[in-house]
């Protein structure tokens, strides 16, 4: 019998949360079902995706921010078809293929300042890249990170983590040490000891959509080399467009990392692949002779399918305007939800660049919304931006995610080949849900009910 993956899927497609329940992540589709997300899909194109009934879904999260220019970009399907029609004889390991020197070229033209590129297979193996090159370089071993930042979940990108509950259960974990978003002064005081490695920091942090404030990368930056530390920027969510610059620090003068760390978008929704860029001493300092030729290595980094659909993304990214699109729609976006803030109050603000945004939500001022509100906290910190999620899927189709856990903030990832009519979508549907919101009553409230039972009892 030979494998036929499209009757797999006729034939066993329809038990795909049996499967997940029995053999993968037991808690995967009980919490898919208590937010009413069990649904099930069948295609996907672009910004949207299809359920078995031929409704249309709008998406807002493009898988975490992997689906960058969409699902199944004509252009990188047909680069895949074409290199594996190729037959090339990939990861021999004992010669050099072109395709990563080539994928190293396109994306460093796009990175000032830095040199030489590590090929890896996630975000997370970009992080933890960086910081190993990081505490070689220096000699130094701790990192330092912000309070609510995101790297990863592998123990190195672990130790910057700054979620206890991601961390809980797991140490012990590397040396490291966190301080609050943009405290400068609390980076001196860590530098002094005079054992850190770097300061690793996301420009725009996923957790709340927090920017780091204006100012602090580049004087950041000074004082980390005053020191003879590196500055680490993970670029993983922000890089390759999403907020409106090739990458998010770029919109600061003067910032020149001595590391950074992209992946998410580079893999074109298809291959998993990531990339570390560095300044060429720090390469040479950890590939220093042919006996440390292997010293750091991925066992699938720089093969052809991954490489090519980094090539074809970045193609893409120029042809088609990709940034340019970012910025365009972000503020377009942005400016539409900007103009609510005032209109609602339970709508504390809007911020973000290009299109990565964060919509929070805070204490209103009318008395029954108020007491609402006071029994939701009560509960959960975090309930009411679950509440907007909701019907934004069930009655709009739109799909979107909490930023964070405890967080009153949503956050807008979408592909960055959305335009006008999926920003008056977006626009539409949220201010329906608002509008029923501060009503009092409805699904947003109803569904709110459910959310405060299910928190009490998990107590």
């Amino acid at each position: 019998m030979t494998f036929d993956i499209n009757r797999l899927l006729k034939e066993r497609g329809g038990e795909r949360y049996e499967l997940q329940e029995k053999y993968v992540n037991p808690q995967l589709r009980k919490m898919l079902h208590t937010i009413g997300f069990d649904k099930t899909y069948v295609r996907g194109e672009g910004a949207y995706f299809w359920d078995e009934q031929g409704d249309d879904y709008l998406d807002m999260l493009a898988g975490f921010g992997v689906q960058g220019l969409g699902r199944h970009h004509p252009v990188v399907r047909q680069a895949l078809h074409d290199v594996l029609d190729a037959q090339l004889p990939d990861l021999t390991r004992f010669d050099s293929s072109p395709l990563p020197g080539l994928l190293a070229e396109k994306l460093l033209a796009h990175s000032p300042h830095l040199d030489r590129v590590f090929f890896g297979n996630s975000g997370t193996e970009a992080v933890e890249t960086a910081v190993k090159f990081a505490r070689y370089a220096t000699g130094k071993p701790r990192v330092v990170y912000f309070d609510h930042a995101f790297h990863g979940l592998t123990t190195g990108a672990l130790s910057v983590n700054g979620e206890d509950g991601f961390r809980k259960g797991f140490a012990p974990l590397l040396p490291d040490t966190s301080i609050a978003v943009g405290d400068l002064e609390a980076l001196r005081r860590e530098l002094k000891r005079g054992d850190v490695a770097g300061l690793i920091v996301e420009p725009i942090q996923g957790k709340g959509v927090t920017p780091t404030p204006p100012g602090f990368l580049r004087a950041a930056q000074e004082l980390l080399h005053q020191h003879k530390a590196l500055l680490i920027l993970d670029e993983v969510q922000t890089g390759l467009g999403r907020t409106g610059d090739f990458y998010a620090y770029q919109h600061e003068e003067g910032v020149q990392p001595d590391l950074i760390a992209v992946a998410k978008m580079l893999s074109g929704g298809y291959i998993p692949v990531s990339a570390t860029l560095g300044k060429d001493w720090i390469f040479r300092s950890v590939y220093s002779s042919m006996d440390r030729v292997l010293v750091h290595s991925a066992s699938f980094g720089s093969n052809a399918q991954a490489m090519t659909a980094g090539l074809a993304v970045l193609q893409v990214m120029e042809d088609e305007g990709i940034v340019e699109n970012a910025r365009k729609t972000g503020d377009l976006l942005r400016g539409r939800l900007e103009a609510l803030v005032d209109r609602y109050e339970l709508l504390a603000d809007v911020r973000g660049r290009g299109l990565m945004i964060g919509i929070e939500f805070g204490r209103p001022k009318g008395l029954k919304l108020r007491s609402q509100w006071a029994m939701l906290q009560a509960a959960r910190k975090g309930l009411f931006a679950q509440m907007v999620v909701v019907p934004l899927f069930q009655k709009h189709r739109i799909l979107t995610q909490v930023s964070g856990d405890h967080l009153e903030v949503i956050k807008l990832i979408p592909p960055l080949v959305i335009g006008e009519p999926e920003v008056d979508r977006f626009v539409t549907a949220f201010e329906d849900v608002m509008d029923a919101a501060h009503s009092g009553s409805g699904l947003v409230w109803d569904f709110g009910k459910t959310l405060i039972k299910q928190a009490v009892a998990n107590r």
